[in-house]
């Protein structure tokens, strides 16, 4: 364990107990918000504020008051966890000397734009306070594109401890330290011991878990110490740490299956020592980012991280020559020595290269560096000129492919790894001592971490998780079986039994229908839509028979499509051996519709069979802001038939310039189009369309008698590859570049 100099926040931990021992006489319990105010108005050096078991709904609690360092004035629940605030509430903190602890947040929102402001207005600021033992769960605002923060640390010598963060489902930071005033500067905070728990996808910017500055702030020192944090599972989106101002320790933390990397995004001087980065190979997981000048990175261990490009186990950036400050400070005086690369696929020199930032690395330096891997050859990855930087006395794996422009600064050694104790991948133990690493294991466990009184168990529903109900045919019976229905249901469907929705059919949890293997049942629907997935549902069909014969002769039809209102909780489709027939009640019946501002995590169609159909088979081209944002994370199509389709059997739109994102995902895989996309009021003249997707793969796909294949790459350098495809009577591929790939395309 890394020894720190920076104790001076230990006495709290005593002094809140010593308080809560010897100062019950001073303890002031409080039933709503009239005597909370009056108790605040009242405090004195000493005193406890106890709140009340129960629900506090609707309130907003401002804790404006001055303790002493020998006796602060405590805010407390009654009861760890029993005193549950919600609805529209939060909770604004200035004074000094203040400690809050025992606190449950949980499904509600703030009215403003923090849950928990270290500030009660611009110039009153809390500091010398301590926020222990508290929970926000879910406190997120119902629409996922309006932003706010979980945590707002300003002032100084604050501390952050013991506290779980988990489901933030809208954009917006979850904890933050700003410095947007003299007062906030150099403030020496501390964050630690903390559990920063699952945050979804976003699938937009706007989703870091930590962030400590902005870029306005860049070069003002921060001096923010955070240490034994243990972050869990936080997808939001590239940047799981956003470092953005200066002189700022980053130490001991724990980043586990997380997509996205620690990245020093601005400021300088700054040390990322000691951190274990665990991906599992899951995913987008990604390592450490460095940006701007003296940087160091040092005694940090990774293992099986697959991210590549921004997302490597170690990337250094290339710059933006005279860079405003929202963009990128070259690398100057970087340092990244004595870590551990374990089974991860890249580590990326010069990453970013381009006409913009074309500022190489220099005066910086790869050393002592121990590098054990077999799941990339290439995972050494040069986008520019590395000459500023020197590598020296690295160990790499023998299978490793060395670029030739790195003649020295490494040697080979054969591939080996155990599995210590712990579960960790080690190296020899003499290879590890050679580059002076230490011992291998977890400096934080997730139990160290978060509130004591708080489960960390996921509580996520799976599809066919519940209980299977059988539902005979006929009118509605369909539609009465799914407002009975609990989450991870199976509604089972009789072979050949006809079924007939009257009204729109809403899922609000995790649901599946399905049919034993047979005659598919028919499903029809008198309503525009025949399922509307909402905010918590998700779907999966399977062995289905859906038919357009009943549907109402409106233009724009669907048979599944996502709530009209904003979702912040992220969906999926599953749709397995399905029949889709005539969608041809009036022009541009689709089958799937994903609406804007909702997100799914997958949708697949797999071994589906769709004919007849005016409109599209997939729509998802609603987030139209060209900001980055997108609908949908992984998309899979594999082994189906699509025939007389109007417009395009997929339509996939992220638009914009934004990388902080990691998707859309689409594979394609052994599909037959055959008279897709030839409708005449078709706008895009395409069978499929991809525009911004950041990983495609297609192959093993026959076209007949079809609209083109067009794609439109962007930013973001995609990875585009179009393998084993017929098309017959079908135009060539339609695209705004040839930077993407192609192997064993046929013509006829």
């Amino acid at each position: 364990m890394i020894k720190d100099v920076k104790v001076y926040f230990f006495p709290f931990t005593l002094l809140l107990a010593l308080c809560i021992f010897t100062q019950s006489a001073h303890a002031k319990l409080v039933n709503n918000i009239e005597q909370f105010n009056n108790a605040v108005a009242q405090a004195k050096p000493g005193d406890e504020i106890v709140l009340a078991n129960g629900v506090w709904q609707n309130v907003e609690l401002v804790f404006k008051a001055k303790g002493t360092a020998k006796k602060p004035i405590t805010l407390r629940a009654q009861t760890p966890g029993k005193a549950v605030i919600t609805g529209l509430s939060n909770l604004s903190i200035s004074g000094e000397h203040l400690v809050i602890s025992d606190l449950l947040f949980k499904n509600g929102y703030t009215p403003t734009g923090e849950v928990i402001s270290f500030r009660t207005a611009e110039d009153e600021l809390a500091n010398y306070t301590r926020l222990t033992n508290t929970v926000i769960d879910n406190f997120s605002h119902p629409e996922r594109h309006l932003a706010d923060l979980w945590v707002a640390m300003y002032g100084k010598h604050n501390q952050f401890d013991h506290n779980t963060l988990i489901n933030k489902r809208n954009r917006g930071v979850t904890l933050a330290v700003r410095l947007n005033t003299a007062g906030s500067e150099e403030n020496n905070h501390v964050i630690e011991y903390n559990y920063f728990g699952p945050r979804q996808v976003l699938g937009a910017n706007g989703g870091e878990t930590l962030r400590v500055g902005t870029s306005h702030f860049s070069t003002k020192n921060s001096n923010t110490l955070v240490r034994y944090n243990f972050f869990d599972r936080v997808n939001g989106e590239h940047e799981i740490i956003s470092n953005k101002t200066s002189g700022n320790t980053y130490r001991g933390n724990v980043i586990f299956e997380s997509q996205g990397t620690l990245t020093m995004r601005h400021g300088q001087h700054t040390l990322v020592e000691g951190n274990y980065i665990i991906g599992n190979g899951k995913p987008n997981t990604g390592g450490i980012r460095i940006i701007n000048e003296y940087q160091t990175v040092k005694n940090n261990y990774m293992s099986g991280l697959t991210g590549h490009r921004f997302r490597g186990a170690l990337v250094i950036m290339n710059g933006v020559p005279n860079s405003s400050p929202n963009r990128y400070n070259q690398a100057i005086e970087a340092i990244m020595q004595n870590n551990i690369v374990v089974d991860s696929d890249y580590i990326n020199f010069g990453a970013g290269s381009d006409e913009e930032r074309s500022a190489v690395p220099i005066d910086s330096s790869f050393s002592n560096n121990l590098i054990m891997t077999n799941t990339n050859p290439d995972s050494i990855k040069l986008y520019d000129d590395v000459s500023g930087i020197d590598f020296k006395d690295n160990i790499i794996s023998d299978q490793a492919n060395i670029p030739g422009e790195l003649k020295t600064g490494f040697s080979k050694v054969a591939y080996a790894l155990t599995k210590n104790a712990q579960g960790l991948k080690v190296p020899a133990k003499s290879l590890v001592d050679k580059i002076g690493f230490g011992d291998i294991k977890l400096p934080v466990n997730k139990v160290q971490t978060g509130a004591d009184f708080y489960s960390k168990e996921e509580a996520k529903v799976a599809f066919q998780s519940g209980k299977k109900i059988n539902v005979k045919s006929g009118s509605d019976t369909l539609l009465t079986a799914l407002k009975a229905s609990n989450p991870g249901d199976v509604l089972v469907l009789e072979n050949g039994g006809e079924y007939l929705l009257t009204k729109l059919a809403s899922v609000n949890h995790p649901l599946t229908i399905m049919a034993e293997k047979g005659k598919k049942p028919v499903i029809r629907s008198q309503k525009p839509s025949f399922l509307v997935i909402e905010n918590g549902g998700a779907l999966e069909v399977e062995n289905l028979w859906f038919d357009g014969e009943q549907s109402p002769d409106y233009k724009g039809n669907n048979i599944i499509r996502t709530s009209g209102y904003s979702m912040n909780i992220n969906y999926s489709l599953s749709v397995r051996n399905v029949k889709v027939t005539n969608l041809d009640i009036n022009g541009y019946f689709d089958f799937f519709k994903a609406t804007a501002n909702t997100f799914a995590d997958y949708i697949e169609i797999i071994d589906s069979n769709m004919t007849n159909i005016t409109g599209s088979i997939l729509v998802l081209n609603h987030e139209t802001d060209d900001l980055g944002i997108y609908s949908v994370e992984n998309l899979t199509l594999k082994g189906n038939t699509f025939k007389d389709i109007k417009a395009e059997v997929a339509t996939v739109y992220r638009g914009g310039f934004d990388e902080s994102t990691f998707g859309p995902i689409v594979n394609v895989d052994n599909n037959t189009l055959v008279n897709v996309g030839n409708g005449t009021t078709h706008r895009s003249a395409s069978s499929m369309y991809f525009h911004g997707v950041q990983d495609l793969h297609i192959a093993n796909t026959k076209w007949e008698k079809s609209a083109p294949l067009s794609l439109y790459l962007t930013n973001g350098e995609p990875i585009t590859v179009i393998e084993d495809v017929t098309m017959k009577d079908t135009p060539k591929i339609r695209a705004n570049n040839n930077e993407y790939t192609t192997k064993n395309i046929t013509y006829k």
